[in-house]
């Protein structure tokens, strides 16, 4: 793994800026302008988005595809999503190639949910690779120029790559000893799964030691009480606190459109300031804002980490 800087997340990861990243997720439509226009609203206020690759198993606009629309239309530069569940290693390889050419620079590597979890319960998973030996496949790529069966790449892409990190797993020592696996075989930066718990996040940093890996936390503001209902439920290593769900749920009974939004805003600002400012005194890189269709959120949160 060489030195060289391929795009403006790194770039600014390695001159030591603190780094804050954006979410866009395609959906299940013929085109994505919803995403186009999130990501028109997110320029000026993230160094760059992730574009989900089918979330939870759910199948939606090919993350590739949606990567080079958005960055090509907005300029906002994307974090590809590429998952193992849904691919064998030679369509990861076209993928990573296909990266290439259309201009993107980061990928984040992803195992992936099982598809069953999804809304397509019956389609068959591969997990050919997981996302270790997916990092591995990125990083001989790029830096060899072969892929993982030794054949020559001719003229092989410019690309980082990420790995995700959770630090609310069940097991954290077994999640820990995942991602220093991740880091041993080339993994440049870690964005991690929603973290609500500052006593979570401390546990995380602890067992992690010190690693010469820039990490960006995950946070999660939600826009409404479902999305945060959903999370608390559903996502895998993530609890959210009951007396955020609770203020989130009483914003529903607000009848007029403004004043619940205004309120949404205070719960969230108040909730995730003091998050934040616990975060300042973490070695955390930067922050990974999960504001899916909420950026008007986002301007309020910088403000804390200034």
């Amino acid at each position: 793994m060489g030195d060289e800087v391929y795009s403006q997340l790194m770039k600014e990861l390695k001159e030591g800026k603190y780094v804050f990243t954006g979410e866009l997720e395609p959906e299940k439509a013929g085109d994505v302008e919803e995403p186009i226009k999130a990501a028109r609203e997110l320029v000026g206020l993230v160094t760059a988005c992730n574009v989900t690759d089918n979330p939870q198993s759910f199948a939606y606009v090919s993350s590739l595809a949606a990567s080079y629309k958005i960055q090509q239309e907005t300029g906002m530069e994307c974090i590809y999503q590429l998952r193992c569940a849904d691919r064998n290693r030679n369509a990861l390889l076209s993928d990573i190639l296909g990266a290439g050419v259309l201009g993107l620079r980061n990928i984040l590597a992803l195992t992936g949910d099982h598809v069953a979890l999804g809304d397509t319960p019956d389609a068959k998973p591969v997990f050919d690779l997981d996302s270790t030996t997916l990092i591995a496949l990125i990083r001989k790529v790029v830096d060899e120029g072969k892929d993982l069966g030794g054949n020559e790449i001719h003229n092989p892409p410019k690309l980082h790559v990420g790995a995700a990190a959770a630090p609310g797993a069940a097991v954290l020592k077994a999640e820990i000893a995942k991602v220093k696996r991740k880091i041993k075989v080339g993994a440049e930066f870690i964005q991690t799964q929603v973290v609500y718990y500052t006593e979570v996040l401390d546990r995380f940093f602890k067992e992690l030691g010190k690693v010469d890996i820039p990490v960006l936390v995950g946070i999660f503001p939600a826009k409404t009480y479902a999305q945060a209902d959903f999370f608390d439920k559903y996502v895998a290593g993530v609890d959210v606190p009951p007396d955020y769900l609770q203020n989130m749920k009483a914003t529903k009974q607000i009848k007029d459109k403004e004043k619940r939004k205004e309120e949404v805003d205070r719960v969230n600002v108040e909730f995730f300031t003091e998050f934040l400012e616990h975060l300042k005194d973490t070695p955390a890189a930067g922050c990974h804002i999960m504001a899916v269709g909420y950026p008007r959120i986002i301007p309020e949160l910088k403000k804390v980490m200034e």
